[in-house]
């Protein structure tokens, strides 16, 4: 039994169903149906009935969704092999790299191919020597442009003139606080 609990322990962190997992979902959900049934015997209400449904309903799912789990697996592992049967031994070395995706590999061959391609139908050219650091650097890449274009002017902006007699604990702050906008405002309104 301990090595029961011990097994399941471990499996709550192995991805997919393990077998323990699934004796365990098992077992739990025939006790639960069991006090279900236990229940609406003792007292006849609908409520178990329903609820024993619900129960069944779940365990069905439950155990239909890691049979169609396992199938999955079996068949990636079933294309696994087949690809690597399928594959020349030498090719099966060179691209085996297990943390490169189908598209990093694609992107790789597209650019392998398209660089060789461009060396065969390009003509041998004397390469330039590259300008300094600091020309590069001015330059614009390539498809950029280098006007500024200037924005329209939206408002102006007004300075606000600082008290010159703030003592340090007030810091530095405008002549013209929030309040005072506002009882510019108020009396604005009381003149209307």
């Amino acid at each position: 039994m301990a090595n029961f609990i011990v097994e399941l322990w471990e499996s709550i962190f192995t991805p997919g169903p393990t077998p323990t997992l699934l004796v365990a979902t098992n077992v739990t959900f025939a006790a639960l149906q069991l006090v279900l049934a236990l229940l609406l015997y003792a007292t006849f209400s609908v409520h178990f009935f329903v609820l024993s449904v619900l129960c069944a309903g779940l365990w069905g799912a439950i155990n239909w969704f890691a049979r169609e789990l396992q199938e999955h697996q079996r068949q990636e592992e079933e294309k696994k092999r087949r690809a690597s049967a399928a594959r020349p031994p030498a090719a099966a070395s060179s691209s085996d790299d297990e943390s490169e995706t189908e598209v990093e590999a694609k992107a790789v061959k597209t650019t392998r191919s398209s660089t060789a391609s461009l060396r065969k139908s390009a003509p041998p050219q004397e390469s330039a020597p590259a300008p300094p650091a600091s020309v590069a650097a001015k330059q614009p890449a390539a498809g950029v442009s280098s006007v500024v274009e200037p924005t329209e002017a939206r408002g102006e902006l007004k300075l606000r003139n600082v008290d010159e007699e703030l003592s340090q604990s007030q810091g530095v702050r405008s002549n013209a606080s929030t309040e005072d906008e506002w009882e510019k405002v108020s009396e604005n309104e009381k003149d209307k």
